[in-house]
């Protein structure tokens, strides 16, 4: 579908568009597509000839290994644009990754020139895309940093739980002596014992740490 300029739906997720002359839309070829669940909705072919806004809906950014994994880099929310597309399209290099959609999701395509035109020549959209951009990287770090604690509670937990029993729940260990056992640094392994204690799983003192809940750590090894 091309939507016609100006379009409510259009500045209501981008406002930044308003910005954008009836020449310059007509120039970007726009198109409006909509996708089911779990279809691709931008994979590398894509990159190399469109732009593209999401719309509504959500969506995933991955990355597929040789073998076939997916790695999920980030997602996707109504008024954002993923930050690869952007790096991608100034370096010039491959787009790498896909983009599938997690609910119906409606998204906005134009031409790749009018695209990397539209960042160089507009400030409102620049400054909206590249905010947006910072965002993206920032909730990647966040979610790099999720998935990092989350190795680290499995880590932790199994130590604890090899260490003690259900009979024999009280264990005489420093944090130090933790964090060498997993790999880590006492401040980390602190600040996540910490954590255990406000769940209710630990309870914890000068030199021992006593299971109050070994389900729950249990619970860790398979996240």
């Amino acid at each position: 579908m091309t939507p016609k300029f100006p379009n409510s739906q259009l500045l209501a997720a981008f406002p930044c568009l308003s910005a954008i002359t009836p020449e310059e839309w007509a120039e970007a070829q726009p198109t409006v597509r909509t996708f089911p669940v779990k279809s691709f909705i931008f994979q590398r072919e894509d990159a190399a000839s469109y732009g593209m806004f999401l719309l509504s809906g959500t969506a995933r950014i991955s990355r597929i290994g040789e073998d076939g994994s997916e790695f999920v880099i980030s997602t996707l929310t109504a008024g954002q644009v993923c930050a690869l597309l952007v790096l991608s399209g100034l370096s010039g290099r491959d787009y790498p990754g896909t983009i599938t959609a997690e609910s119906e999701v409606e998204a906005l395509f134009v031409a790749k020139h009018s695209f990397l035109g539209w960042l160089q020549t507009h400030a409102d959209i620049r400054g909206a895309v590249f905010g947006g951009l910072l965002d993206g990287l920032l909730r990647i770090s966040e979610q790099s940093e999720e998935r990092r604690l989350e190795s680290l509670n499995a880590r932790l937990s199994k130590a604890l739980l090899r260490t003690s029993s259900e009979q024999k729940p009280l264990l005489n260990v420093t944090h130090q002596e933790l964090a060498a056992e997993i790999g880590s640094a006492r401040e980390v392994v602190s600040r996540a014992l910490r954590r255990f204690r406000h769940q209710g799983w630990i309870e914890t003192g000068r030199g021992w740490v006593r299971i109050i809940r070994r389900d729950e750590l249990a619970s860790q090894l398979s996240d």
